[in-house]
């Protein structure tokens, strides 16, 4: 198990995310800050687009985090780490450049900026905090929003599907790329690790649950997160050099009956409260079919 790689004695004491912040409670984005430092340590250097973590974060010398971080706007991310990383390798400065974007600085406003990063091969992780929605500016729909869920854009739920930027990504020729989730910390660390080891362009999809605009209570975070990947709602899994894995527990998900119904996962969220049948099916259908690509991966390359 990649869980099993870590030793908890191992990890950095400092803090990485500051008393006093910002964040709402409950947070995964201060959750997941947290793993990144654990991870990299003080050679990790952020790019921070517009968004929740950027406002989190604050104003010199008030800010929220703690590590180096570079604010800029939504559709820059990749664009700016790619300069950043090639300027602190020129210089020769032993530094882990990475941007930390939401799932609408990725999927949406940053989409042609990460594209052209991969494409380009540069030396960057890329972590795409996925908390579904536009929350930040008002809790609007994005690419990533799942089928039926509420949003102040989507009053009726919404009506498309959630975009497979991490197969986009891959389909790049891109030598890591990984999902992850804030409710398995030791998966997300041990992928950062490994993809900080590797040259050149490394994704890391990290799934994170918003109390405010999923409408849960805060004391929930972790649980719903766990719920996603025990549902198989959220899948976890990674594509090194073009090979697919899956890690574990979605490794023995992929027997539908070993899942937890979906209805576990979405109840405790306002956000699904007046899903229809309709859109509970359809719903159900998109989760399937992430399911059908990942068999149809595996036997391609002779794993199932």
């Amino acid at each position: 198990m990649i869980e099993m790689a870590l030793n908890i004695k191992s990890l950095p004491k400092k803090k990485y995310v500051m008393p006093g912040h910002a964040a709402c409670p409950g947070c995964p984005e201060t959750i997941g800050f947290r793993h990144l430092g654990m991870a990299l340590g003080d050679k990790a250097v952020t790019v921070i687009p517009a968004g929740c973590s950027a406002v989190i974060q604050g104003l010199w010398p008030k800010q929220g985090w703690g590590l180096p971080a570079l604010n800029i706007v939504f559709a820059a991310g990749a664009a700016t780490a790619s300069g950043l990383a090639r300027a602190l390798e020129r210089r020769g400065v032993d530094a882990h450049v990475v941007v930390w974007a939401g799932d609408g600085g990725t999927a949406d406003i940053g989409l042609q900026s990460l594209s052209g990063a991969a494409e380009r091969g540069e030396n960057i992780i890329y972590v795409c905090v996925d908390n579904e929605a536009y929350m930040n500016t008002g809790i609007q729909r994005s690419s990533l929003t799942p089928h039926g869920a509420w949003t102040t854009t989507t009053h009726r739920g919404n009506p498309g599907t959630k975009k497979p930027i991490p197969q986009i990504v891959a389909a790049h020729r891109v030598p890591y790329v990984a999902t992850a989730s804030i409710g398995y910390p030791w998966d997300f660390i041990a992928k950062l690790r490994k993809a900080a080891k590797i040259r050149g362009f490394k994704y890391i999809h990290l799934h994170a649950p918003c109390p405010v605009g999923w409408r849960f209570d805060a004391g929930l975070t972790g649980k719903i997160a766990k719920l996603a990947v025990e549902t198989g709602a959220w899948i976890l899994y990674e594509y090194e050099n073009g090979k697919l894995k899956l890690n574990p527990p979605s490794n023995r998900l992929l027997d539908p009956s070993k899942r937890k119904p979906i209805e576990e996962y979405i109840k405790l969220q306002g956000r699904f409260r007046n899903i229809s049948p309709e859109s509970l099916e359809v719903l159900k259908r998109d989760i399937d079919r992430n399911w059908e690509e990942i068999r149809t991966a595996l036997r391609a390359q002779g794993d199932l």
